[in-house]
């Protein structure tokens, strides 16, 4: 959670929004969402002079209708404050540091306090051109891009630690031109780690300093394989269901439903998420331990797929030419294989509504659901008010999966 390591305080720019004259405190505000959010009164930290002056700024600004002892302003006066926590959209122990004169109050938003406090280290993460758009028809800048992305890190960054990624840019925004980057660009600064894979440099973005010096370079999409670096074995399964549009997404749908039910007869736990494009991707976990190989859970995602187009052959398809599916859901289960990549859990996707590839709880994937209520903005709502619904994804082993695979080997050998 942000803002919550009570063993350091945080500082931050904010504007003044009024005056609490029975206490002598001064409620402070910042910018978040393009809304005028207060977060609680502060009164320590300052000087008397400094508390005079302020005292008569606000008397002499007052807004029209303030009452005795709670006087309100517009926002103007910047301040900084130092707190130990965000609580209940509150600062706790929120002390005074020092007027801001020069800074504007529209400055003071909610991004730039994620971005000027991320865990980063000595690197910080730096920000050019803020105010750039990325997202143009949401909208959303650089900075609230790159704020997300600090936002989600604890719940993304456990799958992008020790794999090798591949990013697609949009360097002048979206909609616009993009290209695949899977080399490191020379320009990476120092702290930026790499791994050579088949002479290509990747990049290994195991920490908050990368994913945001990712952000700035307008890294919109975060595409991962299913194994670790130096491991030749899958950490995990992933069905990839994928209809023929946006408009069919109910079909992802049934796919997922019929598969949850196939999943839970053989009691393995499967995790969903919306792709963030057209369709859902169901992730089966296999554990750090795992000795299966691609060869051996392409026998359980092939049985599965093969099964779920035996029983329902007028809606799902395991044919690979889009031409020849016939309006039907493609079951993808040949993508689950060495070398090949899959979107990365919370990763934006470059569509014009800033969808993020969301994961789900299974109650949630019902007729009715749509992959466009999972956008950058609604999946930060989702995190502030819950856990992550993977939480526990790398603990799970499932240990079901090995001896499935074994009794599918034995039937093939039987009926040869």
């Amino acid at each position: 959670m942000l803002f919550s390591n009570r063993g350091i305080r945080y500082t931050g720019f904010f504007f003044i929004l009024g005056y609490r004259t029975d206490d002598e405190s001064f409620l402070a505000g910042i910018r978040k969402n393009d809304d005028i959010q207060p977060v609680g009164f502060f009164s320590q930290g300052l000087k008397e002079e400094e508390k005079r002056t302020l005292i008569q700024a606000i008397s002499a600004n007052r807004k029209p209708g303030s009452d005795p002892v709670n006087v309100r302003v517009d926002p103007g006066i910047c301040v900084e404050l130092s707190f130990t926590a965000i609580e209940n959209g509150g600062l706790v122990h929120p002390m005074f540091r020092s007027f801001q004169l020069g800074v504007d109050w529209k400055a003071c938003t909610w991004d730039k306090l994620v971005i000027d406090n991320a865990p980063a280290g000595p690197n910080g993460i730096k920000v050019t051109h803020p105010d750039k758009l990325v997202w143009k028809d949401v909208p959303i800048t650089k900075e609230g891009y790159i704020s997300y992305l600090l936002q989600v890190s604890p719940v993304m960054l456990p799958f992008l630690e020790q794999r090798v990624l591949t990013n697609i840019r949009y360097t002048q925004g979206i909609p616009g031109e993009f290209f695949y980057q899977k080399n490191c660009p020379d320009y990476a600064p120092d702290f930026i780690q790499t791994v050579k894979v088949n002479d290509i440099d990747y990049i290994v973005c195991d920490n908050v300093s990368t994913l945001g010096w990712l952000g700035n370079q307008m890294a919109i999409e975060y595409h991962i394989p299913f194994n670790r670096i130096g491991a030749d074995k899958p950490l995990e399964i992933v069905f990839d269901l994928d209809p023929p549009s946006r408009e069919q997404f109910s079909l992802a749908v049934k796919a997922a439903i019929e598969m949850r039910n196939v999943f839970e007869g053989f009691g393995v736990i499967s995790y969903p998420k919306v792709s963030g494009g057209k369709g859902l991707q169901i992730h089966i976990p296999l554990g750090n331990r795992s000795s299966l190989t691609y060869d051996d859970t392409r026998v359980f995602t092939e049985f599965v797929a093969k099964y779920l187009v035996e029983r329902f052959p007028g809606d799902f398809t395991i044919e690979r030419l889009k031409k020849n599916r016939g309006g039907k859901l493609y079951l993808d289960y040949i993508q689950h294989a060495e070398g090949k990549t899959i979107i990365c859990p919370y990763s934006p996707r470059g569509t014009d509504e800033a969808t993020v590839a969301a994961p789900l709880y299974w109650d949630e994937v019902q007729i009715g659901l749509s992959s466009k209520s999972f956008t950058i903005p609604t999946v930060l709502e989702r995190l502030s008010k819950g856990e992550c619904p993977m939480s526990g994804y790398f603990q799970q082993t499932n240990a079901a999966v090995p001896r499935i695979i074994s009794m599918l080997k034995e039937q093939l050998v039987g009926s040869r």
